[in-house]
């Protein structure tokens, strides 16, 4: 049994998810009063520049505290490691981006319809990487050997991912989209932003509440992979916890600032699986040979920066 200590003390814990609840509740209410619109480039590099520089401030914050109570060198490193765990996470949230254009695209949900969804969609994948950053906390102190199920893990993700990068999925027959269209009433039309509506006394669902599904059920796929991913980086369950959400708050603005240029940088997602593969071996030799946060962070990276410039390069060249 291995007993994982956290700097997170109760008050940070609590003062954290009141942040996390009360900027939820910015996005919903405040910014929901302006109704179903069409989101600007303005505004979404806006609200991603504020999300950014709340996980940045939060870091700031959380060196000066450590420094104070803990001492430097726990400052920095702990402080490296959230910083590191913050960069992952937001580029393997780049990977729900790319399935959130394919399903919007594949139901032409209108752009002004689309906010909703996706808000449920932020809501949901922190709910569900709450609860599996606590059950892998409690694996990881239980069974020390679950580190490396979690490195195998990543690692044939990474090649699969890899291997059919370039591999687009096939929608129209996927078991959870027909099951649900054999089993539930569904309308032809949008209504609104409605997830459903009532006719004649009876509860259609509308093409709205499919995407809504299986955006949810994307956020759980993803969860699979980001969570084991940022346990490679730290075992302290605050500092992975922070990182993620942090990551996840921001989701929604980027979509709408990267969605029209999601084929600009079809060559993220090797960049991505080479990530991927990268974590999942440093858990999987972590016994023999500890690969120091700071290079974990070079890594990654100088191997995203890479395929993005390669994608952009690419991409004019074609144009």
């Amino acid at each position: 049994m291995t007993e994982l200590q956290s700097i997170g003390s109760s008050w940070m814990w609590a003062g954290f998810g009141m942040f996390v609840l009360a900027m939820l509740a910015v996005d919903m209410f405040a910014l929901g009063r302006k109704g179903a619109h069409r989101v600007s480039a303005k505004e979404a590099l806006t609200w991603s520049l504020i999300w950014f520089s709340m996980a940045m401030l939060f870091a700031a914050v959380l060196w000066g505290w450590l420094d104070y109570s803990a001492g430097r060198e726990i400052a920095n490193t702990r402080v490296m490691e959230y910083l590191t765990g913050y960069l992952l996470e937001k580029t393997l949230a780049m990977d729900n981006i790319f399935v959130f254009v394919m399903l919007f695209s594949y139901f032409a949900v209108p752009l002004e319809y689309q906010k909703r969804v996706l808000i449920y969609g932020v809501i949901g994948a922190i709910v569900l990487r709450a609860l599996m950053i606590l059950l892998g906390a409690w694996l990881i102190a239980q069974f020390h050997w679950v580190l490396y199920l979690f490195g195998a893990f990543l690692l044939i993700t990474g090649i699969k991912m890899f291997i059919f990068a370039d591999h687009e999925p096939d929608l129209a027959n996927n078991p959870l989209l027909k099951w649900l269209r054999s089993h539930i009433r569904i309308t032809e039309e949008y209504h609104t932003d409605k997830f459903w509506v009532y006719k004649n006394g009876v509860r259609w669902f509308t093409p709205m509440f499919l995407v809504l599904v299986l955006i949810e059920f994307s956020d759980v796929i993803f969860a699979l992979d980001s969570i084991p991913a940022i346990f490679a980086i730290t075992n302290d369950p605050f500092i992975v916890f922070t990182s993620n959400i942090f990551a996840i708050l921001g989701l929604r603005a980027l979509y709408f600032l990267l969605a029209d240029m999601a084929e600009r940088f079809h060559l993220l997602k090797f960049g991505l699986a080479l990530v991927l593969m990268f974590v999942g071996t440093k858990m999987l030799i972590v016994e023999w040979f500890k690969i120091p946060v700071a290079v974990s962070l070079g890594v990654i990276i100088a191997v995203l920066g890479t395929s993005i410039l390669l994608s952009m390069l690419a991409t004019r060249k074609s144009k």
